[in-house]
């Protein structure tokens, strides 16, 4: 495969096209009013081959091999006979159908997970007492995180991650972009470490190992904590649960601070049913909080701000707590609010 210049301008000219012609998924503007839209899985076949001649392919080839040094012959193996998981794409048009945390928190909060989890904590003493000494997390919240992801390493996924990147880059627009850059991310991180790209399973978000990183979080938080030179989030414990520590670290966990405290089951200001509408991004003093719903709360860490969350009971009623910064790090985890209610909540009963 040859780049030319005139290669390179057509390259970028019929991306750029196929950006303004199809900003959404294929076959959109063929629906008739009130029809719906098709999902991505129906506008492919499982076992499809990809197009490594369309434009986006020769872009992203171009860009492995003049920016990020990979030889022709190293992409030509690579990328031979790659082809769509169908599956991936069916799970990821479904995946945004989020549960009420009613139905929710009991797939995690397990007699057999809370006990795993108890008994790993031991297994696992001196390991988790260096972290908590050098890294200043919690023990139990990142045994939690470990037991959410993987079920403590038992469940890493079965999809490859090679080919699951690729469908998502070719297959699915709305997010072609991000699985763009994780695609090379992840090849990267393989030529880094070793690790033949085409070898790794993963899940069918693209996240791998007992962490369920994805790619750019692995190259940023991944840790080698067993002093062995490798960052292996597959079968070294230390560093899987290191890394997790090291993330949380990173976006500003703070030792011993508040997670999370409870405000009700109502909120009473118009500025608390503000920031709960805005999610993760409404935030509020720790002081007006105390003062509107009239109750005590503990410190924040700097004086940060929280934020309010809202959890759905069996009852159709709410649960209202203030997210501390702790809270909003396990968010920049996973951007649910109940996946860092379950993790936060998960810990606590491992403390018990």
């Amino acid at each position: 495969m040859r780049f030319s210049v005139l290669h390179r301008t057509v390259v970028g000219f019929s991306l750029l096209l196929s950006w303004i012609i199809f900003p959404c998924p294929p076959g959109w503007a063929g629906a008739g009013a009130g029809e719906p839209l098709p999902l991505a899985a129906d506008l492919v076949e499982d076992g499809q081959a990809i197009d490594l001649s369309s434009p986006r392919y020769q872009e992203l080839l171009l860009e492995l091999v003049t920016r990020h040094g990979f030889s022709q012959e190293e992409l030509d193996r690579i990328f031979a006979g790659v082809t769509i998981k169908k599956r991936v794409l069916e799970l990821m048009d479904t995946q945004w159908e989020a549960k009420p945390y009613f139905e929710y928190f009991p797939r995690f909060l397990t007699p057999q997970l809370i006990q795993a989890g108890k008994r790993l904590l031991d297994e696992h003493r001196e390991v988790l007492d260096r972290i908590e000494k050098e890294l200043g997390v919690e023990r139990e919240i990142v045994v939690a995180i470990w037991g959410i992801e993987s079920k403590f390493g038992d469940h890493k996924g079965a999809f490859s991650m090679f080919q699951t990147l690729n469908t998502m880059f070719d297959a699915y627009p709305r997010r072609s972009k991000f699985y763009r850059a994780q695609l090379i991310e992840y090849l990267l991180l393989c030529r880094e470490n070793g690790v033949d790209p085409l070898a790794v399973t993963g899940s069918y978000g693209g996240a791998f190992g007992q962490t369920q990183f994805i790619p750019s979080s692995f190259r940023l938080y991944a840790v080698d904590f067993d002093g062995d030179g490798r960052r292996d989030v597959w079968e070294s414990v230390p560093d899987v649960l290191a890394s997790i520590a090291n993330y949380l670290q990173r976006f500003g966990w703070t030792f011993k601070a508040p997670v999370y405290r409870e405000l009700g089951k109502k909120l009473k200001g118009e500025k608390l049913e503000k920031a709960y509408a805005q999610g993760r991004k409404g935030f509020v003093s720790r002081r007006e909080v105390k003062k509107i719903q009239d109750i005590d709360l503990p410190h924040s860490p700097e004086n940060r701000e929280l934020t309010i969350v809202g959890l759905e009971l069996r009852d159709g009623t709410m649960r209202y707590v203030a997210g501390y910064p702790n809270f909003q790090a396990i968010t920049k985890w996973n951007n649910s609010n109940r996946y860092a209610m379950v993790a936060a909540e998960l810990a606590e009963k491992l403390r018990e």
